[in-house]
């Protein structure tokens, strides 16, 4: 509780709230804003993403223009991968470091122009993200704009994804159609006659779309994503679904699996790293911090039902009273049936096979490490 003299910190909403309040959704706090983490129940959502389609406000997300003739080499330099060599209507997965090597967030750049790109953050490292480019941009000819408190973003997931953003009545002219859009490419069109961006990109480990609107817009995009999907079996998904889903495609999770104390080789993430650039903040700082013994992030798969949780201890299980590793997310993985897990643990307890224990509650759980991810759905 905040001491009786200050006003308890403001909650931020997306346009969206009235809808998700409409739907019964249950909320809870996430980088600062009140998003919906239920509706009807975790997993029914996550089912239905798994076979239909799930529909998500993720309008908390924060988006930044980067324009002029020296944004891709700003970008090059504020990121840990190469963003000028991509080409327009693609999109990249990209890391910003500290100079110590440790990472302040994990984001996905699309190049829109030759002297354009959109970077989406993650709500909780918005500030921190605007910091990071705003001391990084002196120097280029670049210019940086925050058009987060503008726009809503809406996530289609799930196997008849793309039926459903085909079928929705007021998206028009996307180009190219959503059946020609590649992964991680993005598409142009509108809606009700407003800028409609589209990327093929996602969180859950199935086919989706990203949608991005003016804020104006966004209440009539959602209404009409739900018309169009609810007979082929979308449903509004909720926080937890996602959490879940995400999980079970060994996507990361900033404050579980990233931090400023990780570097990327540690979380799996080395390939993201373009360390042949002649420079780039944090480029010294993997150099010098890089140990050979050092935690590094792996799967662990269990039996029965009882589930690792963030913070749980992983144990030798030749020695059941030596330490490993920590985990930092696990559940009851509703699509395999049994308990999964992301840990970081010692090298030497890394290789898939190694068999493990999880301390959950004061019972050890024996456990197996896995090859990331979980899930991978069909193509």
């Amino acid at each position: 509780m905040p001491p009786e003299n200050l006003p308890a910190a403001p909650e931020r909403h997306t346009v969206l709230h009235d809808r998700h309040e409409t739907l019964g959704a249950s909320f809870t706090d996430f980088g600062g804003w009140l998003m919906p983490v239920r509706y009807s129940s975790d997993l029914a959502e996550h089912h239905a993403v798994r076979t239909a389609a799930g529909l998500f406000d993720i309008s908390h997300m924060a988006e930044f223009a980067v324009d002029g003739p020296g944004s891709g080499p700003f970008l090059d330099y504020a990121l840990a991968g190469a963003l000028s060599p991509m080409r327009v209507g693609k999109a990249k997965y990209s890391l910003v470091l500290d100079e110590s090597g440790g990472i302040v967030d994990d984001v996905i750049v699309y190049r829109i122009a030759e002297h354009r790109f959109l970077v989406i953050a993650n709500a909780g490292n918005r500030e921190a993200v605007a910091r990071a480019f705003a001391a990084r941009i002196d120097g280029f000819e670049a210019e940086l704009d925050d058009h987060t408190d503008d726009m809503s973003l809406i996530a289609v997931q799930g196997p008849v994804a793309r039926a459903v953003v085909e079928a929705t009545d007021g998206i028009a002219d996307v180009t190219p159609s959503f059946a020609d859009l590649g992964y991680y490419a993005w598409s142009s069109g509108s809606f009700d006659d407003a800028p409609l961006f589209a990327a093929r990109t996602g969180y859950t480990g199935e086919d989706g779309f990203e949608l991005l609107v003016p804020n104006a817009v966004a209440p009539a995009l959602w209404d009409a994503l739900l018309a169009a999907g609810a007979p082929l079996g979308l449903v509004p998904a909720g926080l937890a679904a996602r959490d879940t889903l995400r999980l079970e495609a060994g996507m990361p999770l900033y404050g579980h699996e990233l931090s400023r104390d990780i570097v990327p080789a540690q979380a799996g993430l080395g390939r993201v790293v373009a360390v042949d650039k002649d420079d780039f903040v944090g480029k010294a700082g993997l150099a010098a911090v890089v140990t050979p013994d050092a935690p590094v992030l792996v799967g662990l798969v269990s039996e029965g039902r009882r589930a690792g949780r963030a913070g749980y201890a992983v144990f030798d299980a030749a020695d059941a009273d030596t330490p490993v590793g920590e985990i930092t997310s696990g559940a009851l993985s509703p699509t395999l049936g049994h308990p999964i897990a992301m840990a970081f643990v010692s090298p030497e307890a890394s290789a898939p096979g190694t068999p493990l224990f999880i301390d959950v509650r004061g019972t050890r759980i024996p456990a197996t490490v896995t090859a990331l991810p979980f899930y991978r759905r069909n193509s």
